[in-house]
C-alpha cells in the first residue's frame, strides 16, 4: 500500500487527494476542494492576476501541512486550463514549487482528457465493449473523451467552461435571452471542433464529471445539502438534466446563492456550466439518434487519475 497525494489546479478551484493506493485501486484519506478563482481574467488578459495567485498559493501552503500530516510519500501536482494560457505562469511554478516541493506540471488538454478518462473509468466498470464518453466540464476548458475498458480511442480538449464563458458572455443578472444565445451558439462552435476527432455518435454512454456536472445532478435531486455519496452514479435522463440546468441558467444570483447544496465558489459561474452541460447533452443525444438520452455523474474525475498515476510513478 502506497499512500499518495495528487493535486488538480484548475481556473476555478484547487483540490487535494491523499489516498492509499493498492491493487484494489485508490481508498480515500482526505479529498479536499477550495475555490481559488487562479483562471480570474485570464481569458480577458492573458495573465494570472495577483490576487488569484496568492488565493492559491495560501490554498497550497494548506495542502502541505496536510501532506506531510498525513505521510503522503509522493506527490504529483497538475496545472491545467488557466496555467496553460497564462504569459506569466512562471510565478505560478515558482510559487507552488516553493511550497510544496514539487514541480507543477502545466499539463496539455490531452493529457488533462487521458487523466480525466482514467479517474472517471476507474469507478465505472464498464463492459468491454462499451464506448463510454466522459466529459470533464472544466472552469477553463472542457475535455471529451471516448474510450472502453481497454483505454482512450480519442479525445479532444476546448476552450470552454464555466468561467470562461461567464467572463465572456453571462455578464446580467440573470443572463439575457441575447447572451444566452451567443454562448449556445460558441457550445455548439466548440462541439463541432469536438466532432472533428471524436465521433460523438459512437458513444454507448456519457458520463460527466467535475463541479458543474455535480451540482446540476444535486439541483435535479433537490438535495437538502452536498452529498457526494448520493450524486456519485446518478443518472438523469435528457428532459431531466435540461430542466435543470434551464433552472440554474435562469435564476438570480442571490436565488442561486441560497441553494442549500451550492459551493460559494460556484454561485457565479454555474449559469455557464449549467448552459454548457445542457447542450452537450442534447447533442449527445441527437449525435446518438436518442440511443443516448441522458447521462451518468461521476464524483470521480481527474484527481483520480492524478493519483492513480502518481501510484505508478512512486511503484517503479
Amino acid at each position: 500500500m502506497t499512500r499518495v497525494g495528487a493535486i488538480d489546479c484548475g481556473t476555478n478551484s484547487i483540490r487535494l487527494l491523499i489516498a492509499d493506493a493498492g491493487t484494489g485501486g485508490l481508498t480515500d484519506v482526505v479529498r479536499l476542494m477550495k475555490v481559488v478563482r487562479l483562471g480570474q481574467g485570464v481569458d480577458a488578459t492573458g495573465l494570472l492576476a495577483e490576487d488569484a495567485l496568492e488565493r492559491t498559493f495560501a490554498a497550497a501552503e494548506e495542502y502541505a501541512d496536510l501532506l506531510r500530516g498525513h505521510g503522503a510519500e509522493h506527490l504529483r501536482f497538475v496545472a491545467t486550463s488557466a496555467t496553460r494560457d497564462a504569459a506569466n505562469r512562471e510565478v505560478f511554478v515558482d510559487g507552488i514549487r516553493s511550497r510544496l516541493g514539487v514541480e507543477p506540471e502545466v499539463i496539455s488538454g490531452a493529457e488533462e482528457a487521458a487523466l480525466s478518462f482514467a479517474g472517471a473509468a476507474s469507478v465505472l466498470d464498464p463492459q468491454p465493449e462499451q464506448r463510454i464518453l466522459v466529459v470533464d466540464l472544466g472552469g477553463g476548458s472542457t475535455e471529451f473523451v471516448l474510450g472502453t475498458a481497454a483505454g482512450v480511442e480519442a479525445a479532444r480538449s476546448v476552450d470552454m467552461g464555466c468561467v470562461r464563458f461567464t467572463e465572456r458572455h453571462l455578464k446580467q443578472d440573470p443572463p439575457s435571452e441575447a447572451e444566452i444565445a451567443a454562448a449556445e451558439a460558441e457550445i455548439n462552435a466548440c462541439l463541432d471542433e469536438v466532432l472533428a476527432e471524436v465521433p460523438l455518435a459512437a458513444a454507448d454512454r456519457l458520463v460527466g464529471v467535475a463541479g458543474s456536472v455535480t451540482t446540476v445532478t444535486a439541483h435535479a435531486l433537490g438535495l437538502a445539502e452536498y452529498r457526494a455519496d448520493i450524486i456519485h452514479g446518478t443518472e438523469l435522463d435528457g428532459a431531466r438534466t435540461a430542466a435543470a440546468c434551464t433552472s440554474l441558467l435562469r435564476m438570480t444570483r442571490s436565488q442561486r446563492a441560497a441553494l442549500p447544496y451550492m459551493h460559494p465558489g460556484r454561485v457565479d459561474v454555474i449559469g455557464a456550466g449549467a448552459l454548457i452541460w445542457r447542450t452537450i447533452n442534447a447533442r449527445v443525444t441527437e449525435l446518438t439518434g436518442g440511443r443516448v438520452d441522458g447521462a451518468t455523474t461521476s464524483e470521480h474525475d481527474i484527481l483520480d487519475g492524478i493519483a492513480l498515476s502518481a501510484a505508478l510513478t512512486a511503484g517503479r
